[in-house]
């Protein structure tokens, strides 16, 4: 594992830069490649159960990717006990790196039993890491919290920085590639993280070094022809080597002391209370039981009903419903129909277990302290609702990206004198809605042609002009941005955005003014929703062909992106604040429970906006 340095230190001893703990740049680095992995994944993963090798229509995607999502935000409570009880931090780490490291690479590999499979490799993986790497972080700051919490802005940095690089290379290499290669490139990533965490400091630095330089080549290289794309590319890589730089200087200095995330003593919890110990191999043993549960839940138990979802409430309810003329009863069926589905079920009875213990604590407080448990029970809610709607962007606001929004930067116009001509021209978003050979060119053709022609992204087809093609652009695919490549967009806006707010607080603060949570919360729920009043805006000025200028999708995340950073940071804050001492902890746990209904519940509202029959 990454030492102090490889000279001795004392333990507990730590050498810093620029007033940090030198161990958070090994950390910062760990958690980046490990974001990368994991957005860009996500990034790809609607797109590839759609048009990829799985062939999902889009209830069924929206579905998978609900509970997916969903299952990853749970899992860090269980992820986080067991590192306390009984692993320590640093082993819980590397366990998790690994199992999501073989999540990843599962992910090359085109069959259905193993694309499930390897879902819960990352389901489990990210229960380990996740929590971890950050308690790691904050052990750093022991009895320093003056530091802390610019410690761990350092840390969200490097995770934005992660989230943002990843759907530029694993995005754009998968859609333009294959599918393989950026799943292939999310598992590099993986790797060179759980490198960079548990390699000897001279090793760890070498890591860093060549890691960022591969990405930031990769950057450069694997980009859209687009002025636009040259320069977020460019910024992307230029603050990749210079926290690269930053974090080898610190490592010179020393890396993560020895005695941060050891495994507690035998029979002794994290909190130094005693308890039984628990083998280790009761614990692997539980992961192994663990990957194929959730597997069944994550697909719904469809590889053992003939590839068809379970759920627990019979078609023909359903359906009676969905035929009432009231749009409320009807929308219920939906409602329904995913809340009985396996991941569905597991979460609506935890969450309500959860909550009813939690109104049964709150009863049993005093009267200001079960006040302020109302507080924390109703902006919990607000969050929980926040996100559902928020996290529409790697589901249907992604689907709308690649159908609907002109993601084309330059094209020369058909004119007159090109008529009765054919012309060889790379098909892009710009054909679709135009006729070719007496049918109207669609998306499904477009795509069939791509995967058709995988090897060879550049491939032309031959295009008889006619009048009715009169104003319409040809472009190189080059020009063509990916949809999964906006995914970067929110992470670049909180690169770009962040700490120009946190300023702005500090300043409002100082003189009285800053809002208070509750306000904050209003504001990042009012922000969300003009988000996506740009969204429709954008819609209702689409050209005759559907398509939306890409300038109201910018836009929208930009809104969504100032909502998230007036709610985001103040949230484990506020919990932490009003919470009874007694219940933090309890607490804490429902937060996430909470987040994790919220990502579910973000698959529910997606299933709104899905095209039952897959069309152009």
């Amino acid at each position: 594992m990454s030492h102090a340095n490889d000279r001795e230190r004392v333990p507990g001893e730590q050498a810093y830069l620029f007033g940090h703990p030198t161990g958070l740049y090994t950390l910062f680095f760990a958690e980046m490649w490990e974001r990368f992995s994991y957005y860009g994944m996500r990034a790809l993963l609607v797109l590839y159960m759609i048009k990829g090798y799985l062939g999902f229509g889009d209830s069924q995607a929206y579905s998978v990717y609900g509970a997916y999502t969903a299952l990853v935000y749970m899992t860090p409570f269980f992820g986080g006990m067991l590192a306390d009880r009984v692993l320590g931090a640093r082993v819980a780490v590397i366990i998790g790196g690994t199992m999501m490291a073989l999540g990843h690479l599962l992910m090359t590999w085109e069959n259905p039993i193993v694309f499930f499979l390897a879902l819960a490799c990352l389901i489990v993986g990210n229960g380990f890491f996740k929590p971890n790497i950050s308690a790691m972080v904050g052990s750093l700051y022991k009895g320093d919290t003056a530091r802390r919490d610019g410690g761990f802005t350092v840390f969200y940095i490097g995770i934005n920085l992660g989230a943002a690089m990843s759907p530029l290379l694993c995005g754009y290499v998968g859609e333009t590639y294959g599918w393989h290669y950026g799943f292939g490139l999310a598992t590099i990533g993986m790797l060179i993280g759980l490198a960079i965490f548990a390699a000897p400091t001279r090793v760890a630095q070498s890591l860093i070094g060549l890691g960022a330089a591969a990405a930031a080549f990769g950057l450069l290289y694997f980009r859209p022809d687009s002025p636009i794309m040259i320069a977020t590319n460019l910024f992307i890589a230029v603050a990749l080597i210079t926290s690269a730089l930053i974090s080898i200087r610190a490592l010179g200095l020393g890396g993560i002391p020895a005695d941060i995330g050891l495994r507690p003593a035998p029979g002794i919890r994290g909190d130094g209370t005693e308890g039984r110990p628990i083998a280790d191999w009761k614990i692997y043993a539980g992961i192994v039981i663990a990957i194929p549960v959730f597997a069944l839940l994550v697909s719904g138990f469809g590889p053992l009903n003939e590839g068809k979802m379970v759920q627990f409430i019979p078609e023909s309810t359903l359906e009676s419903i969905r035929q009432s003329p009231v749009a409320l009863v009807s929308a219920m069926a939906t409602i329904l129909e995913e809340i009985s589905k396996p991941a569905g079920l597991v979460l609506f009875v935890t969450g309500v277990l959860a909550l009813a213990y939690l109104l049964k604590e709150t009863f049993s407080f005093d009267l200001v302290a079960r006040h302020r448990m109302f507080v924390v029970l109703i902006l919990t809610f607000f969050s929980l609702l926040f996100w559902a709607i928020f996290e529409q962007a790697g589901s249907s606001v992604n689907n709308f990206t690649d159908r609907n929004v002109n993601r084309v930067v330059a094209g020369q116009v058909v004119t007159a004198e090109d008529l009765g001509q054919t012309i060889e021209l790379q098909p892009t978003q710009q054909q679709l809605g135009y006729s070719r050979e007496g049918r109207i060119f669609t998306l499904d053709q477009l795509d069939s042609l791509r995967q058709e022609n995988k090897n060879n992204p550049a491939f032309s087809i031959p295009w008889k002009i006619d009048e009715s093609h009169l104003g319409m652009r040809v472009s190189e695919r080059a020009s063509e941005l990916p949809a999964s490549t906006f995914q970067a967009v929110n992470p670049i806006y909180i690169l770009l955005f962040g700490l120009v707010l946190s300023t702005v607080w500090t300043f409002l603060g100082k003189r009285g003014w800053e809002p208070s949570t509750p306000v904050k919360f209003s504001l990042g729920l009012l922000l969300l929703g003009c988000g996506f009043g740009a969204f429709w805006m954008g819609a209702q000025a689409s050209d005759q062909r559907g398509m939306v200028s890409v300038e109201w999708l910018l836009l929208g995340y930009l809104v969504q992106t100032l909502g998230e950073l007036c709610l985001s940071p103040v949230g484990l804050s506020m919990v932490t604040k009003l919470s009874p001492a007694t219940l933090v902890s309890t607490v804490m746990g429902a937060w996430f429970l909470a987040t994790a209904f919220s990502q579910y519940l973000a698959g529910i509202i997606s299933q709104f906006t899905r095209i039952d029959e897959p069309t152009g």
